[in-house]
């Protein structure tokens, strides 16, 4: 019984719910590189590639972000497994680098799968995991300024595993970089979501989280702003290439957003984060999935 705890546990650290975006950035990534095939090979290429990015690297993210957030936890929210103690620092450290290796090891094996020369989807791989640890762990802790943290974490969830996808079945080509690094801002968008649960904590060990930095009412704003100017760019851009059904199904996208956020995010973002979250974020998702379907190389 309790080792099924200890694993209930583990699986607690990775957060799961975080893994969807990832998942679903690899296949964008696979369907705006235009070689995807329905094929065996393919399908099982594309879930080890979304193995990786989800339940292995976002996983570490998770765990690590945890690890150097155990002191702010004690006070925002002392529950949480580390503070509580319900699991040891070892077991963290542990967890942490089987995860790191795991990830690691699945993006080498896609490269040698995919017979790439330079081994890009490993780089990947690194380049995200150091990013991830710079984000979290001293002296650097990215997190510690909102704009800069919160746009590395809107890239690692966009970008990374959309470049992957792209990759692994394709060419990943500097259009592509800069069109999913602009959506990165919507990221940044997101990402300021959950910092406003944590605004005394922040405060208190001098974290400048957006909210803690403008107050929570100028902080809702830049926000959604974010968020929504970032995709009606991104249509913008879709429209200009010629792309003009693309262009409409992503600003008829953006509409249920928009209602979402003053319906339950602008009224209470403490209150009502979760919830604003599970509402809004598919329609954000199935966008970047309509942009990359535009992009289709």
């Amino acid at each position: 019984m309790q080792m099924k705890n200890k694993w209930k546990i583990r699986l607690q650290l990775t957060k799961p719910v975080t893994w969807p975006p990832l998942v679903l950035g690899v296949v964008c990534g696979a369907a705006a590189s235009g070689n995807f095939d329905w094929t065996l090979e393919d399908v099982a290429k594309s879930i080890v590639c979304m193995l990786m990015s989800g339940p292995f690297l976002t996983g570490y993210t998770q765990t690590i972000n945890d690890y150097y957030d155990r002191e702010i936890d004690a006070i925002n929210e002392p529950y949480r497994p580390i503070p509580s103690g319900v699991i040891s620092e070892n077991e963290v450290i542990t967890q942490i680098w089987i995860l790191l290796l795991g990830g690691l090891g699945l993006a080498g094996l896609l490269d040698v799968w995919a017979g790439h020369d330079f081994p890009i989807v490993f780089y990947l791989a690194l380049g995200g995991s150091l990013v991830s640890y710079i984000y979290s762990a001293p002296p650097l802790k990215l997190k510690q300024n909102g704009w800069i943290g919160n746009f590395a974490l809107g890239a690692s969830y966009i970008s990374l595993p959309w470049w992957a996808g792209q990759a692994l079945f394709g060419t990943l080509t500097p259009d592509i970089i800069v069109l999913t690094l602009l959506y990165s801002i919507a990221g940044l968008g997101v990402a300021i979501v959950n910092d406003f649960k944590s605004i005394e904590g922040d405060r208190l060990l001098g974290l400048q989280s957006l909210p803690v930095a403008f107050g929570a009412e100028t902080a809702k704003w830049i926000c959604v702003g974010a968020i929504d100017i970032t995709q009606i760019s991104v249509a913008g851009y879709l429209l200009g290439a010629g792309k003009p059904y693309y262009a409409l199904a992503l600003l008829g996208l953006i509409i249920p957003q928009v209602f979402f956020q003053f319906q339950y995010f602008l009224k209470d973002p403490v209150k009502y984060d979760v919830r604003y979250q599970a509402s809004a974020q598919p329609f954000l998702v199935l966008g970047l999935l309509v942009t990359a379907l535009a992009t289709n190389h």
